[in-house]
């Protein structure tokens, strides 16, 4: 492969070398940080479009691959926002909240983080258009060490099964759907979600663009019902013939309506609300990509509100068709999902078989997206050498598609679903696979919050460091936005650290707090691996790690860390 160096672009490339020694040595041939004992080189500020400079243009992707337009686009988003959530979901938040009215402003309140999340999202990935996502920005930001917000990040992109969660629901209603009489057993259906990953595997590793075609089918298919739902509850409810009910309910009645607001106390309020935050979990999705979206810019600001904005009424008026048809006292003590009682009570027990489809497709269109888009994410830190047999994980070969990523996904995924005892396994899995999502945000957003603070509200010693990130983004999001998105994140992460009370049980058998410590471990193993990788073994070694910027054979340029022997003349000498 042929390689050439690329220098960052920015207002200082003129002063600033080619390589970056990313550990200190005492060899005085390393200009400024390289005398330091620990991982510590500034981050450069880099522009990631120069239009003046073709060879330092960073958003230089072949057209080739940028096969992602405004509708994959957006169906990346609509569809890993879309799993089992509105289907499941409103039957717990109903109880969390005590009350129709209250759950519904609920649902509005998590509206209005997940729009803020997407307009921190649009920022960042307008200013930073490439694959890799949240790994970018917090590289962007948290500059030292260096590499350590890497490592830390890799951690939770190689070990935490994103997918998991998804593929057992698959696995489960898909069968009921080919047999409701016979509930399948555990293992059959552990087996039928591995089969699941398996599929969208081959599809996404060998067939890509069949893999995009279905997932926007997927997606469409997915507004499609939900359109049809809310339209055929708002009929329920406006007493249109053929949707008429004998015995209506009456939970828009306004006494009726608010009856029993928080009855089980702020705690409950707050454990809704968590469910309904995550319901909307997704927004970020394209942002994985961006490299592979045609005009990046341009998409993601169109494409991630279109998506939003469709997700959040889509929500508001199912929950509304939900109410219009089904009892509040049903959804809250039936024990069924709220979709299964509303097919029912419209067109009878029998159309509930349509449910467990409906779900199952809504659940492979989630498993293809985030899939599609982790799977890159592991590639982006195998192009950069951040991860062990990185060649192998940087590849596009056979297919022109990020197999290595996609494959150690689905590894991760089928082992997670395969070995977690049943009974709690779902919630722990979707618990594990979330929690990191909020401290990711929480990191995300509060270094985005610092970066707009204005120096009058800064201390002086950080006016040079906010100052050195010379962020001037396409798309810039209002600072109470970002402020709001921040703290709604602080709120998701100090939330599971607050026993519940009593009488309930996060867990039927595990302790309340297993998925936060799991998602805290994931944290130091990324800080114990980047102190052996960046630190002890180049002080073994005597070698410091350099990264360079490369231009591949297919014109696409990436970052990659290299070691260079303190005992060379100059930075030069790589091995």
């Amino acid at each position: 492969m042929s390689r050439r160096s690329h220098a960052g672009a920015g207002p200082s490339r003129s002063q600033a070398s080619e390589q970056e020694p990313l550990l200190g040595s005492d060899d005085a041939s390393f200009d400024g940080d390289a005398g330091k004992k620990y991982a510590s080189v500034d981050v450069r500020a880099v522009a990631l479009v120069d239009n003046d400079d073709p060879e330092t243009d960073l958003g230089d992707v072949p057209a080739h691959k940028r096969q992602l337009g405004l509708t994959s686009t957006a169906s990346l988003i609509f569809n890993r926002v879309i799993g089992t959530g509105i289907f499941a979901t409103p039957s717990v938040i109903l109880r969390s909240s005590g009350s129709v009215g209250l759950s519904l402003v609920m649902w509005l309140l998590g509206a209005a983080v997940a729009l803020c999340g997407t307009a921190v999202y649009m920022e960042l990935g307008t200013g930073l258009p490439r694959n890799g996502g949240e790994k970018n920005y917090l590289e962007f930001i948290y500059r030292r060490p260096k590499l350590l917000v890497t490592c830390i990040y890799a951690m939770y992109a190689v070990l935490t099964g994103w997918q998991a969660a998804s593929c057992s629901v698959f696995g489960e209603y898909m069968l009921h759907a080919l047999d409701p009489n016979q509930p399948p057993s555990p293992t059959t259906a552990r087996v039928a979600g591995v089969v699941c990953i398996t599929f969208a595997l081959l599809l996404h590793g060998v067939a890509l663009k069949a893999g995009l075609r279905l997932q926007n089918a997927l997606g469409i298919f997915k507004l499609f019902v939900l359109t049809g739902i809310a339209l055929s509850g708002l009929a329920s409810l406006l007493r249109v013939p053929g949707f008429k009910l004998d015995n209506p309910p009456r939970n828009f009645d306004w006494d009726r309506m608010w009856e029993g607001s928080l009855k089980g106390g702020a705690n409950a309020f707050v454990t809704g609300l968590f469910n309904v935050i995550w319901c909307f979990i997704g927004y970020s999705n394209a942002n994985y990509a961006l490299a592979e979206v045609r005009d990046p810019v341009r998409t993601i600001k169109r494409a991630a509100p279109l998506a939003m904005i469709s997700v959040t009424l889509v929500y508001m008026l199912v929950n509304v068709a939900y109410y219009a048809v089904v009892d509040k006292e049903e959804i809250v003590g039936g024990g069924r999902i709220a979709a299964a009682l509303y097919f029912g009570k419209l067109w009878g027990v029998g159309a509930e078989r349509a449910v467990s489809v409906i779900i199952a497709l809504s659940t492979l269109g989630n498993i293809l997206a985030v899939l599609f888009t982790h799977g890159r994410v592991v590639q982006e830190l195998g192009r950069e050498g951040v991860l062990p047999f990185s060649s192998f994980f940087a590849s596009n070969k056979p297919f022109n598609a990020p197999l290595g990523g996609l494959f150690e996904q689905w590894l991760v995924t089928s082992t997670l679903v395969l070995l977690v005892p049943p009974g709690d396994a779902y919630l722990f899995m979707l618990s594990l696979s979330s929690y990191p999502l909020a401290l990711i945000n929480m990191f995300v957003s509060g270094g985005l919050l610092f970066i707009h603070t204005p120096d009058s509200l800064l201390p002086k010693r950080l006016h040079s460091l906010r100052a050195s990130y010379e962020w001037v983004p396409p798309f810039k999001t209002w600072t109470p936005v970002v402020l709001f998105f921040f703290l709604s994140n602080v709120f998701l992460v100090a939330l599971p650290l607050k026993p519940p009370a009593n009488g309930y049980k996060v867990y039927d058998h595990l302790p309340y707090w297993l998925h936060v410590l799991v998602a805290w471990l994931i944290s130091f193993g990324g800080i114990a691996y980047w102190y052996v990788w960046c630190v002890w073994l180049p002080r073994r070694g005597d070698y410091v790690l350099v990264r360079d910027w490369i231009r591949d054979d297919d014109g696409s340029t990436r970052r990659v860390v290299r070691k260079v022997r303190t005992s060379s003349a100059t930075c030069n000498a790589a091995l």
